[in-house]
């Protein structure tokens, strides 16, 4: 089998894309730490939108937080400085997997308020869904082993790229 290359930068901007077709009014973007998070930020520089985008952890509603604990990566905290009532939400990961992680963001989300819409903004599905979730965007759609772990990596001047072991 070959090596998987994916360009971080070049999928970022298929996602800029898919996310600035999807904005209403009302819209607000919300990244889970900590790749969705990055992206979030940038996307809201980059569209132009006021005020800072909505960060939510996964790490209290997951359904193997006895195993995990808060590791590096889903524990960081959920910073929603908005009315999450009535408000239609962007989700945005850098990697869709198994759906857990969506799962629990969104749980916890409702934790906020009742949002009128959610939607998810992905740069990788990679398959290998477990729970029936699905995104309205992904900017790219990857078949990968499961032995294989793929996660972004953002470097100090915020440029992306794709951390890829196993």
């Amino acid at each position: 089998m070959g090596a998987l290359f994916l360009n971080a930068e070049a999928l970022y901007l298929e996602l800029l894309k898919g996310v600035k077709s999807m904005l209403h009014a009302d819209t607000r973007l919300v990244g889970i730490t900590s790749g969705g998070a990055w992206l979030a930020e940038r996307l809201q520089a980059d569209l132009q939108l006021p005020g800072k985008p909505g960060v939510i952890s996964s790490a209290m509603h997951r359904d193997d937080f006895s195993q995990r604990g808060m590791v590096s990566g889903s524990g960081g905290q959920t910073a929603l400085d908005f009315d999450v009532n009535g408000a239609e939400i962007i989700l945005l990961d850098d990697v869709l997997y198994t759906g857990r992680t969506i799962r629990a963001v969104v749980n916890e989300l409702f934790d906020f308020g009742r949002p009128s819409a959610v939607k998810l903004a992905v740069l990788v599905d990679r398959s290998g869904r477990q729970l029936p979730i699905q995104p309205d965007f992904a900017a790219a759609r990857v078949a990968l082993p499961a032995s294989q772990k793929l996660e972004l990596a953002r470097s100090p001047t915020g440029a992306f790229s794709f951390n890829v072991e196993g």
